[in-house]
């Protein structure tokens, strides 16, 4: 398949419907594996692709191992890529018109216990502007929920209400507001008072609540090495923490503590119900124990 094809329509994704960055980009790597597949086969243009090409690539996914949730995403960037190339006509025939994607196995999320996390964080209690930054950071992922990419984004105009109050620019641009708890508040007050201004070097230009030494806002692999390192400095294995790992703390410890699914939902930026009930899962444990203790006939 040309790359112009694929570059059209990952093109599309990004300004006409606004999907997010690391999306596009994992579906551009999916298409351009397919079309390395297709072109071992002398199989060149879009319109020589047949729904058994399709199959053949999606069966050689499987029987080398990989997850199910990768081989539902490539069957999703297959389906979305086919569906826009016949809406603009390049194509008549769409070979993944009835093409069904595979079930996604449920993958538990890891989380750290609240004890865990608490002491992760608490060990950051330096009072130089690094330590300011990342306690202000690790708050504020744990205390909201955030997304990394979320993090890297904010910006000190998101920071509303006096500070109670922060606006998120979550999946698919999509505007939420969430509450900025008492130490996640407490933190991140402390920080733009007194250490931002030692990373910007007083340029206001610089809209980015969380920088480097360079000025610069964090990427998301920066993020990724901050926590790993704070996590080993409070005896806890960095295999077992990224920065998703603390938003799937947030929602589990809120879930542990009574909060509301649903609330839940809202907080995280879910668009569905379902992506938020996997923390029941996550609390089962919790949930029997409860039932065997208060359940009449338990």
């Amino acid at each position: 398949m040309p790359d112009s094809d694929i570059e059209a329509f990952i093109g599309s994704l990004r300004f006409e419907r606004s999907m997010a960055e690391n999306t596009c980009a994992a579906y551009a790597r999916d298409l351009r594996l397919f079309s390395k597949y297709l072109k071992k086969r002398g199989i060149s243009a879009a319109s020589d692709v047949k729904r058994e090409d399709i199959a053949g690539f999606l069966g050689e996914e499987r029987a080398s191992g990989r997850k199910s949730s990768t081989r539902a995403r490539r069957t999703a960037a297959i389906r979305m890529f086919f569906k826009f190339l016949e809406e603009r006509r390049y194509i008549r025939r769409n070979p993944a018109a009835l093409l069904d994607p595979p079930k996604k196995g449920k993958v538990l999320p890891r989380v750290l216990s609240e004890e865990e996390t608490f002491r992760m964080i608490d060990k950051v209690d330096g009072t130089d502007p690094r330590d300011l930054r990342d306690r202000a950071m690790l708050e504020i992922m744990y205390g909201c929920g955030l997304r990394v990419s979320e993090v890297c984004g904010m910006k000190v105009e998101d920071i509303m209400a006096d500070g109670e109050l922060l606006r998120i620019l979550g999946k698919g641009s999509k505007e939420r507001v969430v509450p900025i708890g008492k130490a996640a508040g407490r933190a991140l007050t402390v920080y733009l008072a007194s250490a931002r201004d030692v990373f910007t070097k007083g340029d206001l230009s610089v809209s980015h609540v969380f920088v480097t030494r360079l000025k610069k806002p964090f990427t998301r692999q920066a993020v990724f090495k901050m926590i790993r390192e704070r996590a080993v400095a409070a005896d806890i294995a960095p295999e077992r923490i990224s920065p998703h790992v603390l938003r799937h703390c947030f929602a589990s410890h809120m879930l542990q503590h009574g909060a509301d699914i649903r609330a839940i939902q809202e907080l995280l930026g879910h668009a569905d119900i379902g992506t938020t009930q996997i923390y029941t899962h996550v609390d089962a444990a919790r949930f029997g124990d409860i039932h065997r203790r208060f359940h009449p006939r338990g």
